[in-house]
């Protein structure tokens, strides 16, 4: 029997591309290990798959700032890495998947030690600490936007496959999605949408400015579990803590869409070619990941960029809406012109197998 072991672990963009690949690798009866953190938002995650065993390394954050926790944690890396090595060593894997994330440098480094063959993924423009730290030891680098070669030094191990998208998005139908919201097909549809707890900032533009968008355009809040808000109402507005299934339908409704600016999620706006307006998680809140992601599509002709504190502010938000809504057609040549390249989860998974 065939064995892999996945691993990354921080955050859901660090445990998502996993979850998508590891149901490939079980029904062509691969054993499935997962190494993560003890207590991690992965271990809770991987609960989905019984047959995926899961184990935990000692593990510290790697953080780029200066702090005092980084002396504990630096301690805890060799340590987690010689966890890692003896692990990997039982279980002698023929391949190691990692998404990155803190946890998944110890299990890079136990596999490379162990001589194990290592698959490296990034969704974002420029990799995180942990996978550039992680580079040197592994076999293949996939990533998603193709000027991430220009970013590393080991260029000859960097593979561009695209984003890795499952098709839960497409063909959607516009109809269906008036009747499931009550809105027409006759008036623009502006979508804000700030993930599965929300994005305060877009949350708050939203309130801010309802009746004024709803001069000219109909709007669909997706606003998250902790922005739903069930004291906003008006004519020609929806909101939605969270949609799943007929979210492909509310896209094919909606003409423009308002988003942070994470990798998936904009690849899957740019797969349906929806203009967008891009609203980045500030520097402080991030490593600034989403502000090169959305200069890089804006770049393309995909969209256009407010930042997190204007967001709310009218005057510079209807200015973007009324730019993308008079040069549509600019926007879907752009598309036309710079298509997405995209992968399938089953795919990447035969890829690996082979």
């Amino acid at each position: 029997m065939k064995k892999i072991v996945f691993t990354g672990g921080g955050s859901a963009g660090h445990i998502t591309l996993n979850l998508a690949l590891i149901p490939y690798f079980l029904e062509n009866g691969w054993q499935v290990t997962y190494i993560g953190s003890k207590g991690g938002m992965e271990e809770e995650l991987i609960k989905k798959y019984p047959e995926v065993t899961y184990q935990s390394v000692l593990t510290g954050k790697l953080r780029r700032y200066f702090s005092f926790k980084n002396l504990v944690d630096m301690a805890k890396i060799p340590l987690g890495c010689l966890e890692a090595y003896i692990k990997l060593r039982r279980i002698n894997p023929d391949v190691i998947f990692s998404k990155g994330g803190f946890v998944s440098f110890p299990v890079v480094i136990g596999g490379y030690l162990n001589r194990k063959k290592i698959y490296m993924h990034e969704s974002d423009i420029t990799p995180g600490l942990a996978n550039k730290m992680s580079l040197p030891f592994v076999n293949t680098f996939f990533t998603t936007f193709a000027d991430t070669i220009n970013t590393v030094s080991k260029k000859n191990k960097v593979r561009y496959i695209g984003p890795v998208l499952s098709d839960r998005l497409f063909n959607g139908s516009k109809a269906s999605g008036a009747a499931f919201t009550g809105l027409s097909t006759d008036k623009p549809v502006i979508m804000f949408i700030g993930g599965s707890l929300g994005a305060k900032s877009l949350n708050d533009a939203v309130a801010k400015n309802l009746h004024k968008l709803l001069k000219k355009y109909q709007i669909i809040h997706i606003a998250g579990k902790n922005g739903f808000n069930p004291e906003l109402k008006a004519d020609g507005y929806v909101q939605y803590e969270f949609i799943d299934t007929e979210l492909k339908d509310l896209m094919a409704l909606s003409d423009i869409v308002i988003s942070r600016a994470g990798s998936n999620a904009i690849f899957e706006l740019a797969s349906l070619q929806k203009p967008m307006v891009l609203v980045p998680l500030p520097n402080t809140a991030s490593r600034g990941e989403q502000g090169l992601n959305a200069q890089n599509f804006k770049a393309k002709g995909y969209a256009e960029i407010i930042s997190d504190e204007d967001i709310a502010t009218p005057e510079i938000l209807l200015a973007a809406l009324e730019k993308i809504l008079n040069n549509k057609q600019a926007y879907l040549d752009a598309f036309a012109k710079n298509p997405i390249k995209i992968t399938t989860a089953e795919a990447l998974a035969r890829e690996i197998m082979s």
